[in-house]
């Protein structure tokens, strides 16, 4: 898909305000109307669509510094379309477990979850980190419970079916785990035979 670098952007805006301007006090406003809706498209698709598509290439590079600093420069999150909120959100998330800042994190990718998004593959993607998170900090009632919602998902990309299948090894190691420590646990507390009660002197 074709993109305009963001500081190219900022640029164009600039120069058709500017120009438009410039050509309206000169020679009228219709000589500068084309310069002033140019610069209002432009300023628009900033506003609603801000830097989510450069700042999403970058993380696909593995570039999460750039990534992050990119997504900076988004005029208001809140005035993004709805579906480049939740990217804005999924992105930033995604940053912060670069970093190892799990709470901003979690915060962050609970909230792109509460938007509505495209595909169930943007949500997979979503519920995969929670997953991570709640299993760092051995919450694994939620894991698993994010888990079942996971498998509920049609996914279509190979790559996060591979991620899915790693999340499945860890899962069932944990069910192992706690089965193993049930069964333990019957085995020590099992009624042995019948013992006296030692005399009462």
């Amino acid at each position: 898909m074709f993109t305009i670098n963001i500081y190219l952007k900022l640029a164009l805006i600039a120069i058709c305000f500017i120009g438009g301007a410039i050509l309206a006090y000169a020679y009228g406003f219709w000589y500068a109307f084309p310069f002033f809706l140019i610069g209002l498209g432009l300023l628009a698709s900033y506003i609603f669509l801000g830097t989510i598509q450069s700042s999403a290439q970058l993380m696909q590079e593995q570039d999460f510094e750039g990534a992050e600093n990119r997504l900076k420069l988004t005029l208001k999150p809140n005035w993004l379309y709805v579906t480049n909120r939740a990217y804005y959100h999924l992105i930033k998330g995604s940053c912060a477990m670069q970093r190892g800042d799990t709470d901003n994190a979690e915060k962050s990718l609970a909230t792109a979850q509460s938007i509505k998004l495209p595909s169930d593959n943007e949500k997979a993607m979503i519920l995969l980190q929670l997953i991570s998170i709640h299993i760092q900090k051995n919450r694994w009632t939620q894991a698993n419970h994010i888990y079942r919602e996971l498998k509920s998902l049609n996914i279509s990309l190979s790559m996060i079916k591979d991620q899915m299948k790693m999340i499945d090894d860890v899962m069932k190691q944990q069910g192992k785990a706690k089965m193993m420590n049930t069964v333990d646990q019957r085995m020590m507390f099992r009624p042995g035979g019948k013992r006296r009660m030692p005399r009462m002197r």
